[in-house]
This record gives structure tokens, sequence and C-alpha cells, in this order.
């Protein structure tokens, strides 16, 4: 594990080296970064700075590693993984702890973090059990077809900060479920949260050495691991979640090197409430859906479009709440608004704020900053052409419009290049379902806001949001090769 142990709920400083082999190592450099905490600034411990060498190393290990792994039956597998999750419930407190510390990240989410790693495990354990092909009817005479899925070998995941530890279990769990190898890369911001931490519950799980590894890095430095990831011969898959800029050039990359990628990428989620919405519920799921981890989730509403009927009710009631969003600390429970990532983070917001509204926006709530936070914020008359009302703007910021119809709403929702998730709030389910065919979107709830998540759902995006899908009823279909095996019962003739 780390260098230092841990005790319980109370954080003790962590020195995070990388995990490679089974073996908890320091980078070939020797060199090091400071973790910061993004609410006071304190070192939380210092992180080993990795390099292309260090990936290679762990490419190597997870190589050595496939055979057995791939070998083990259902029950040992079930057996790891299981054992995974309750380790997972054991150490809650001192998670939730972690992730308030590292990432900021308050109770409310917190919880759903640990609630969705411990589902995920869970559900990993069943994977081993799950038909891995198909008969398939043959034409030519005393032939027996099957189309069989196997493990593809080594598969490389690099994983964001903001939901730290679901996001990168999403991205080890699935392909170690199917008898992958993993080489897992987590953010700069996240070392332990996004790495170091399921490195520890896998191990003392009894995972076997090398079936799963992570390689840290300095900030500035992510693109030395991924360019080694991809050009590795032994890297069979990529997966990455993050912006689209960043999944747009690793795609690239990964195309000149024929390596299947998995990306999940930005989105700027609408989120629509019909003339006949209730408006207390609609007010409660978009103050939830745009503001839980400050805004920082993929999932949360950057837009919101209320029908003109409903408009006037909607946005008095909606940025009274938000106004009132309890701020601070992350490790208080009763902060909602806590801080966000880094220094960087803050004034990228203000400055399209500011821009926003020197273009004609108006501030309904928020808008001034109180570093290291930046308040739950609430902007109206925002024009077309804003930055913050152009792509991704990640963080506590969230526009509303109204439209005249619940068409106007989906063409104006469909117009960005982004399509990750959407959601609609309204007194009919039947026309919410039927709006929802019309959104340009991977994912839709229909009186709900758009923060869901469960293990096994469909989770991707369409456009720029990237491609592919996570979940674990779905991940065979990127993290398994499909071979088309044949037998003969009986000898055939040949023309020559």
């Amino acid at each position: 594990m780390s260098r230092s142990e841990h005790a319980g709920a109370a954080w003790q400083k962590r020195d995070v080296t990388h995990f490679i082999g089974g073996a908890w190592v320091e980078a070939e450099s020797g060199r090091w970064y400071a973790n910061h905490s993004p609410w006071s600034g304190e070192v939380l411990g210092d992180v080993a700075a990795g390099d292309g060498e260090d990936t290679r190393r762990a490419i190597d290990a997870a190589q050595e590693a496939f055979p057995g792994w791939a070998a083990m039956v259902p029950a040992q597998r079930q057996q790891i993984f299981l054992a995974a999750a309750g380790i997972v419930e054991r150490r809650r407190e001192e998670i939730l702890l972690a992730l308030a510390l590292e990432t900021g990240c308050g109770i409310h989410f917190g919880r759903v973090q640990v609630d969705f790693a411990a589902a995920l495990l869970r559900q990993a354990a069943a994977q081993g059990y799950q038909p891995h092909g198909q008969l398939i009817p043959s034409d030519v005479p005393g032939t027996r077809a099957m189309a069989v899925r196997r493990p593809v070998g080594v598969v490389a995941a690099i994983a964001p900060w903001n939901s730290s530890l679901v996001l990168a279990g999403r991205a080890s769990i699935g392909p170690l479920s199917l008898g992958n190898t993993v080489v897992l890369k987590p953010s700069e911001e996240s070392p332990y949260t996004g790495g170091a931490l399921w490195a520890e519950i896998l191990q003392e799980a009894g995972l076997p050495d090398g079936a799963f590894n992570v390689v840290t890095h300095a900030p500035g430095e992510a693109g030395a691991i991924a360019d080694a990831m991809l050009a590795h011969r032994h890297v069979r898959r990529l997966n990455f979640t993050g912006s689209t800029p960043t999944g747009r050039r690793l795609a690239e990359k990964a195309g000149s090197h024929l390596k299947r990628t998995v990306l999940q990428l930005s989105g700027q989620n609408p989120l629509i409430v019909l003339a006949d919405a209730d408006v207390d519920y609609a007010v409660d799921a978009a103050t939830y859906g745009a503001f839980v981890h400050q805004g920082q989730v993929c999932m949360c509403a950057r837009r919101i479009y209320v029908e003109r009927p409903l408009a006037d009710r909607f946005l008095a009631a909606f940025a009274a709440k938000v106004a009132q969003l309890p701020t601070g600390d992350p490790r208080d429970p009763a902060t909602v608004v806590g801080p966000v990532i880094n220094e960087w983070a803050l004034a990228l917001l203000q400055r399209r704020v500011d821009e926003a509204v020197a273009m004609g926006a108006l501030v309904l709530a928020g808008g001034t900053p109180a570093p290291p936070i930046y308040p739950a914020t609430v902007l109206v008359d925002v024009p077309d052409d804003a930055e913050i009302a152009q792509g991704e703007t990640f963080g506590p910021v969230v526009l509303v419009e109204a439209v005249d119809s619940a068409e106007e709403a989906v063409a104006r929702a469909n117009r960005t290049d982004l399509g990750l998730a959407a959601s609609i709030i309204t007194g009919d389910t039947y026309r919410g379902m039927s709006l929802a065919t019309q959104l340009d979107a991977g994912i839709v709830h229909v009186n709900d806001q758009p923060v869901n998540d469960e293990p096994h759902m469909p989770f991707g995006g369409v456009k720029d949001s990237g491609w592919g899908r996570f979940g674990l009823g779905f991940a065979a279909e990127e993290f398994s090769d499909l071979q088309w095996i044949t037998s003969r019962d009986q000898d055939r003739s040949f023309p020559f």
C-alpha cells in the first residue's frame, strides 16, 4: 500500500507509489510531487512521478499475469470481487474522508461513490457466470459454428479526478471481470482515491499479483504515460474518461497504433422542464442535478430549458433555493458546495461568468467566488456566443432559458456537438418518453435529473461525447474479442 499506515477514519499522511506486479514501488526516476487538498491546501502526501518507463514495467507485469487470471474459474474470481466489496464497506468512513480531503467531495456525493463501488464489485462477481458465446447455424453440412468471446489481454485505463473512486473502478473492474488485466493511470489530482486505494482493496481481496497495476505521474506529465500505453504491443484496449479535446487527441494516436478505445467525454447536459411539471419537484431535481459535487460531474445539468408558462415561478424558486445552499469544508455533513478542484478551475469559472455578464447575462444567484469555493451560480439571458454557452464548463454554474414549447427545448438541446446525458421533467410520462427519443444524448432520464449511474447500465454518449459503452452488462462488447470457431463431425470433400 502507500508508505504510511491508515488508521480507521483518521487521515494520516500517505505517500503514494506505483503499484506494479503486486508491489509498491517508487518511480524509476526517483521523482515525487506533492498531493494538495483543494480545500485546505495542506499536503496530503507525496506521489511518485512516473514516466513511460514505469508504464512499460506495469504493462509487462500485466501481460505476465494475464494467462493465470484469464484461466481462473468463475468461483475464484467471484470470491475476490465479493471480498473486495466487503473491504469497501468496512472502510467506508475512511474512504469518505479521503474523497473529501483529496477531491473536495462532500458527504452526499461521497456516499454515492462508495455505494457504487461496492455494487460494482458485487455485480462483477457474477460476470464470470454470464454466457460468453453462441451457436450459429452453418450452411455447410456437418459443420458446427460458434462465436465465442474471450478476454483481450492488457487493458489500459485513464481515469479523471472528479468522481475518482467510481470512474477508476468503472475503468478497471469491468475489464478485470472479463479476465483481462489492467494498468490504471489516475489523475494527478486523485492519485490515492482514484488509484492507490483501488490497489489496496484488490490486493487485500486476493487479486493475483500483476492483474491490476497503477502508475501515477506529476501534473502536466500525463502525455508520457498515455503515449507509452498506446505504443506498447501488449495493450489491446484503452479506455478514457475525460474532456473531449483530450479524448480526440487520444483517439487520433490510438488510430495510428490500431488500438480500440472506449471514450466517455464531455457533456453539456440539458434539463427540460415542461409546463405541466410540478414546480417544487423540478426545482429540487434541478438543484441536485446542477450542483452535486460542485457541478464537477460529467452528467451535471449545464442548461435548463423551461416552458414559458412555468418559467417565472421556476426561476424565482430555483434562484432562491440555490442562493441558500451551504458552502464550506467538504468534511462538514452540512456542506453542499465545497471547493472546486484547483485554482485554475476557479479562475476559468470566474472568467467565463464575467464574460457572459459583460455580454448581457444576468446573475440570479452566486457569481462571486470565495476561494477555494465558487458558489452555486444561476445565469439567464446568456448569449449563444458566450464562451460559457459553448462546450462544457466544469463547475457549479447553470444557464436557464425560457422556451415557447417542448419542441423548441429539444431543438436547442440538440444544437450542441455534445450528447452525453439529458433529462425531462413533466406531468405526462408518456410524452416525456416520446421526447426522450428525440434528444441526441446517450442517456435520457424522464422525471429525474441527469446525474445517474448504475454499474450494469450502458453508460456513454453520442456525437462528441465519446463512443462505446461502460457498464458490466455491456462491457463484453468493448473489452473482449469475438472469435469464430468451427468443428466438423465428418470429413468434407474438396474440389481439388
